[in-house]
């Protein structure tokens, strides 16, 4: 059993010793291979969305700062972190002098400018991540794209140019943001998306298309596309010329899309591929579970930045129209409702029978997971303690008749392989542990989603998986007006006075400050039952004993020009 594995595994991991050490004898052949699951969608940082494809676009971008191993905020292509007012309303970058795209040519403030103007007005999967600044409301809402948009960055176009964004000279960006955001550098330091800075010039002669080529594909980091069969594999070289630290030991990074997760376990179980896991494609957690003694130095488990939990309604109004036993104006009866339903859930036998105790562990420090900022810490959770015999006193006293919880019925989308059997878990212990029939329900994702934040169903599966090192990034978007609840952009409606207050001070102080109060924010959540916690997903990582500086931490895969190959 690998249950005690898990249990202590490490936020950030590698299979070597500190990032940039220098082994005795590097093997001669510097080329990593591993596999990914398909071809990835786009390499463009302004419409990126996938994991994988997040995975190997940090390799190729940098942002003006970055996150380090740890998930702390530094310099990326700023000479230092910004200057920020005392209001905390503008930020001033200083860009470093040295730093080249792949191509040669040299970064600019104007390329910061156009980088980030083109992702918020492209609105891809990630452009909020700059909606603090001036001007991203009205950007936001440009329609056009293409050859079109181009024409109106090139003129300069109020509507699709951030009006807080100024460049005072070649090397100096000024921010100016419509109010204060203390998250707002974790936003734009996130790898591989909207922060990303792209080469104007390259860009606007092949707007659509730029990265599908090696010779176009030109970015700022520390490799570049050398090939790419597509559907097969990609080639990617180290710049020798890279203006980071530290310099690559790698000279080239093979991938091969292999469909077949099996395939790919095998493969690297018979030394076609150096490691397995890379870009979230985990190995099988049925072949973990098996991998014999003498190879667990292999492996790595790293709690990722997901965490899974149950949705009750909370509001009932013209505009959430499913009702339900569990709203908050019903009071004391509800709130013990909600908790008899979250108490009588064994999370231990959750991740045994569900994850194998390998792809999840058990949720017990709150919402966001362990090595974030935010966590509360282990077994600090009351929502998660396993106490069937409390859940039905509170279940008997809130619904001594049983005519609450009748008819019941938890809607999940089947999209998701954890859904489906977290949906029966769920229903089986309800069943044992309270006596309670709940139905389950499956409904296609697109639709699911729709009708779930339109506050649709009862009960429901939900889920969050972080953009960024930051709490912003979950309170915001789950929970109180921010997130537009109760109308239609809230999981469950939740929304109170006590919250948006909260979190609007909360979102206005710069970090650490900050952490104290969004604690506060989730462990009001927790008095209030808004949620039952299920667990934090679990990535696993198979390494060869060659590989160093190969790992993980809880947002991203470690960056190529970290690892080394020794003699093998």
């Amino acid at each position: 059993m690998l249950f005690a594995l898990v249990a202590v595994a490490v936020v950030a991991c590698s299979n070597g010793g500190p990032v940039g050490a220098q082994p005795t004898a590097l093997a001669t052949d510097q080329t990593l291979r591993f596999p990914i699951q398909q071809d990835v969608t786009t390499l463009d940082p302004a419409m990126i969305k996938d994991a994988t494809d997040a995975a190997i676009a940090q390799n190729l971008f940098d942002g003006l700062l970055r996150f380090d191993a740890n998930l702390n905020v530094v310099p990326g292509i700023a000479a230092s972190l910004p200057t920020v007012s005392s209001d905390g309303l503008t930020y001033t970058f200083k860009l470093r002098e040295d730093v080249k795209f792949t191509n040669g040519d040299a970064v600019t403030a104007k390329d910061v400018l156009y980088s980030w103007n083109r992702a918020a007005a492209m609105q891809g999967p990630y452009a909020a991540n700059l909606s603090a600044i001036n001007g991203y409301d009205n950007v936001s809402t440009n329609l056009v794209a293409g050859a079109a948009l181009q024409a109106l960055l090139d003129k300069q176009d109020p509507s699709v140019t951030l009006s807080g964004l100024t460049a005072l000279d070649d090397h100096t960006v000024v921010v100016k943001l419509s109010g204060a955001a203390g998250w707002f550098p974790s936003a734009i330091a996130q790898p591989s998306v909207a922060g990303m800075i792209v080469d104007q010039k390259v860009v606007k002669a092949d707007f659509d298309s730029w990265w599908k080529k090696p010779e176009t594909l030109v970015g700022t980091g520390a490799f570049k596309l050398a090939a790419h069969t597509p559907e097969k594999s990609y080639d990617f070289a180290a710049v020798a010329s890279w203006w980071g630290r530290p310099k690559p030991t790698l000279r080239t990074v093979h991938i091969d899309v292999v469909a077949d997760a099996q395939a790919a376990f095998a493969g690297y179980q018979q030394g076609g591929f150096d490691l397995l896991g890379y870009g979230g494609y985990s190995p099988p957690a049925a072949e973990v579970a098996k991998i014999p003694a003498a190879q667990k130095s292999q492996l790595l488990l790293a709690v990722k930045n997901k965490t899974y939990w149950v949705s009750f309604n909370l509001v009932a109004d013209a505009r959430r129209l499913a009702g339900g036993p569990f709203t908050l104006d019903q009071g004391k009866a509800a709130h013990d409702l909600r908790l008899a339903f979250s108490t009588s859930i064994d999370r231990a036998k959750l991740a045994a029978e569900v994850c194998a105790n390998v792809t999840c562990v058990a949720a017990t420090g709150g919402l966001i997971p362990k090595g974030l900022l935010g966590y509360l810490g282990d077994g600090s959770d009351p929502l998660a303690v396993f106490d069937p015999v409390r859940a039905r006193s509170l279940l008997l006293a809130a619904d001594p008749q049983g005519a609450k919880s009748k008819g019941l019925v938890y809607v999940y989308d089947p999209e998701n392989p954890y859904n489906e059997p977290v949906a029966k878990f769920l229903q089986a212990q309800w069943l044992a542990n309270l006596g309670v029939t709940v139905k389950l329900q499956t409904v296609p994702h697109t639709r699911f989603v729709t009708e779930r934040l339109a506050g649709t169903y009862v009960l429901s599966r939900d889920g969050w998986a972080a953009d960024y090192n930051h709490p912003q990034d979950w309170f915001d978007n789950l929970w109180g007006k921010v997130a537009g609840c109760p109308d239609v952009s809230c999981t469950s409606g939740y929304d109170t006075r006590a919250y948006d207050q909260l979190l609007a001070k909360a979102d206005a102080e710069s970090l650490p400050g900050s952490i104290p109060d969004y604690k506060t924010l989730n462990r009001q959540l927790i008095d209030d039952v808004a949620y039952v916690p299920l667990f934090y997903a679990v990535d696993a990582f198979l390494f060869k004993p060659y590989v160093l500086g190969a790992g993980s931490n809880n947002m991203f895969d470690y960056w190529w020009n970290q690892i080394q190959l020794i003699s093998h």
